[in-house]
């Protein structure tokens, strides 16, 4: 199947590879000139912009937009919905609002033209480990795009069947999910999003207490010096709280116990925010999800171990780098 990519950074670059990996056939742009000369070494064909990478694509085109959430993307959905024709499709796979695709799916239908939003989790690792896909849309269009989904999606892998699943969705099974109307796919992203907000703080807290257990100020037979990357590790293997987040806190510790090379100074993309929003919205309790998105606005006020390890995680997972602490 043939897709066009706008944004070749850290995640867009990858979908393009893995894609192609699979057969699939992609018309890439960016503003980096060497993102598009690196891919097209690899097999795909660049565009010189917008307009040359719609005229690249046949009809019906399909173009995923990947980038990063706010007027950049707006810019770009509004271009290709003057670019595109009836039929054509627009697949958002950042972080956008889920508002936001509501709003930009209902213009674009007056157009004819299909929009489809992505959350996209799997970071810098997805391209070799596959993307878990949470997807809204109309249903004829999402599978229509079937194929795309599939390739970049982790696949079965060996994740234990969930007994009772038989009768139910099994792309749900590979690693995506088809969430409702437009909206919906963002929208479950966002929850995604904050409930990692939550999981990272316990490990960072968790492995804060730790680290201070041998602290001058507790009484001499109850001070214990851990290894925290050989706890990291052995609580990988058997332990309830084994988890990817878990493996990327090991990594990072394994190569710098201390944490040296990270401030503590903790960004958020905004779904965190998003998320907390929606539960005030709903009337719906979110204690840990609120306290984890105000300790990071906390972070960049003053530094601790714990923030440092929510940095490193941001890091392995995604590659973020770290924003400079207020002044």
């Amino acid at each position: 199947m043939q897709l066009g990519m706008i944004g070749l950074g850290r995640m867009g670059g990858n979908i393009v590879r893995r894609l192609q990996r699979k057969g699939h056939e992609c018309v890439v742009f960016d503003q980096n000139a060497g993102a598009i000369s690196a891919l097209t070494k690899e097999g795909a064909t660049g565009g010189s912009d917008l307009s040359d990478l719609v005229r690249k694509l046949k009809a019906p085109r399909a173009v995923w937009v990947m980038l990063p959430a706010g007027k950049i993307t707006e810019d770009a959905v509004e271009q290709l919905g003057k670019l595109l024709s009836k039929g054509d499709i627009i697949i958002d796979g950042g972080n956008s609002l889920y508002k936001d695709d509501v709003r930009r799916a209902l213009a674009l239908k007056e157009k004819g033209i299909h929009y489809v939003d992505c959350g996209t989790s799997g970071g810098v690792w997805g391209l070799e480990r596959g993307y878990c896909l949470m997807i809204g849309g109309d249903k004829a269009v999402v599978d229509h795009l079937d194929p795309i989904f599939d390739a970049l999606a982790p696949g079965k892998g060996d994740v234990q069947p969930t007994p009772g699943r038989e009768k139910r969705d099994a792309r749900v099974e590979r690693g995506y999910v088809h969430c409702g109307p437009s909206g919906a796919g963002r929208f479950a992203k966002m929850v995604h999003n904050g409930i990692e907000y939550g999981l990272m703080q316990a490990y960072a807290e968790g492995f804060n207490i730790l680290r201070r257990a041998s602290s001058d100020a507790l009484p001499p037979e109850h001070r214990f010096s851990f290894d925290v990357a050989d706890i990291a590790e052995v609580w990988r293997r058997g332990s309830v709280i084994g988890s990817w987040l878990l493996d990327l806190t090991s990594i990072a510790l394994a190569r710098d116990p201390d944490l040296a090379g990270y401030s503590g100074v903790v960004d958020d993309s905004g779904e965190g925010r998003w998320t907390v929003m929606a539960a005030i919205e709903e009337a719906v309790a979110a204690d840990v999800l609120s306290a984890a998105l105000y300790a990071r606005f906390r972070s960049r006020d003053r530094e601790s171990f714990a923030d440092k390890l929510l940095s490193a995680m941001r890091h392995e997972f995604g590659g973020h780098v770290e924003i400079k602490a207020a002044e």
